[in-house]
């Protein structure tokens, strides 16, 4: 088998994500939990996309641990490639999408690539540049205090040039909504008046099929999970891919369930909440001694097929105050450690389904598990599916971006893998 398409994503909970995408277009697809030692086999697979825990550190750093991703990749043959960020373009005045996607792009000798990362399906839409979280801008969405990556300016070309060496232009939905030979003319303008990158509008799924197509040539694509709905049919046209029946079958998992919950944004407060009225809870205090044993010591009688909660999901003026102590680091930090903690004892009490809500709560509890690659399955929500780990005896996860899902989320998850096992 050809692998078609290999993806660099910039967290955990973003690469399945945009694994979650390429399925639900029928391409069989592997996630990788970073970069696999030298002369791993490929896997069958369509698709590869390596997840990498590269968002919120130095920008050097994650040009780095890019590069040697993608350096995997080119070796196993990939025949397009894509950085993936998140649907609110999550960054910072420094990078990192930009110093990451400029390195990747004079890597591959390439002098063109566009930036979208619309979702709209998960209301994340681009219109004249602006990225809008629903009806509202995104410098006035939940984003604007995140805690490591607050957005406060809504034009991605202002956030993008900020960070790139690159002239960055605009494909305004004008074009965009005249179809892919209208793409592929407005990024040809942008190449002759020397733009390096093109942030591009999208406010509907039909634009990022559209803006896929007209991508079909570049060797590197940059976006977020939607801007891979179109590049499947593009394979497909060329032959490459068949139809996709059952790309999303996983294996059947048994075994007690529980959530944990990393991530502080507005919609993981929302299913915290309603999870909260219907099962047990325990919550993490990040100031507080032993925290994951008093957490496992807690679960030990409550584990069983009903899911429980440990959660540090917290309000922004608590977060805000445990960063005044601790430091924004230290924090984040922190509450990684015990999640990863906890979630290797929950493993060693047996549990064997578990859903992570926050990005970088997830990549700690992958690593934590050993975790090195997973197959993905049934969507859940929009962007989340999920997944299986490619162990022997594997473990069932869902790896949840905290922006994503709705309240009854962490409750519903576990309905549909009943579903897809049974």
């Amino acid at each position: 088998m050809s692998l078609l398409l290999g993806a660099v994503a910039d967290d955990f909970t973003g690469a399945t994500d945009l694994c979650n995408t390429l399925v639900r277009r029928g391409m069989r697809t592997v996630q990788l939990i970073d970069v696999p030692p030298p002369g791993t086999p490929v896997p069958q697979a369509d698709a590869v996309v390596i997840a990498l825990k590269s968002r919120t550190v130095p920008a050097p750093d994650a040009i780095r641990m890019s590069l040697k991703a993608l350096a995997w990749l080119r070796e196993a043959a990939a025949r397009q490639f894509l950085f993936k960020y998140c649907s609110t373009f999550d960054s910072t005045p420094e990078g990192n999408i930009g110093p990451v996607a400029e390195a990747m792009l004079d890597t591959l000798d390439g002098d063109f690539t566009i930036f979208c990362p619309a979702f709209p399906e998960n209301a994340r839409t681009i219109f004249k540049g602006y990225l809008f979280v629903g009806d509202v801008l995104l410098s006035e969405s939940g984003m604007r205090d995140h805690p490591l990556t607050p957005m406060r300016d809504p034009s991605l070309v202002r956030v993008l040039q900020a960070q790139s060496k690159g002239k960055v232009g605009l494909v305004q939905h004008a074009a965009v909504g005249r179809g892919p030979a209208a793409i592929r003319e407005a990024f040809a303008i942008l190449r002759r008046d020397g733009c390096r990158h093109a942030i591009v509008d999208a406010v509907a799924d039909d634009d990022l099929a559209a803006i896929g197509e007209a991508c079909a040539d570049l060797p590197l694509i940059t976006g977020g999970s939607g801007i891979a709905l179109g590049l499947p049919e593009n394979f497909r046209r060329a032959g490459l891919l068949g139809a996709g029946g059952g790309a999303d079958t996983l294996p059947p998992v048994a075994g007690p369930a529980a959530v944990l919950s990393g991530s502080c944004s507005v919609a993981t407060r929302a299913q915290v909440a309603h999870m909260s009225e219907r099962a047990p809870v325990f919550t993490i205090d990040p100031l507080g001694h032993d925290v994951a044993a008093a957490a496992l010591a807690w679960a030990a009688d409550r584990l069983g097929p009903a899911p429980i909660l440990i959660s540090a999901t917290a309000p922004p003026e608590q977060v805000a105050a445990i960063q005044e102590k601790l430091g924004r680091d230290e924090a984040g930090a922190r509450v990684e450690h015990i999640m990863a903690d906890v979630a290797r004892g929950l493993a060693e009490r047996g549990v064997r389904r578990l859903v992570v809500a926050g990005g970088e709560t997830a990549g700690a509890v992958v690593q934590a598990l050993g975790v090195t690659g997973l197959r993905i399955g049934r969507q859940i929500d929009p962007g989340v599916p999920w997944t299986t780990s490619l162990d022997e005896k594997p473990i069932a996860l869902a790896l949840k971006s905290g922006n994503f899902g709705a309240p009854d989320f962490f409750m519903r998850a576990f309905t549909v893998l009943d579903e897809v096992t049974r």
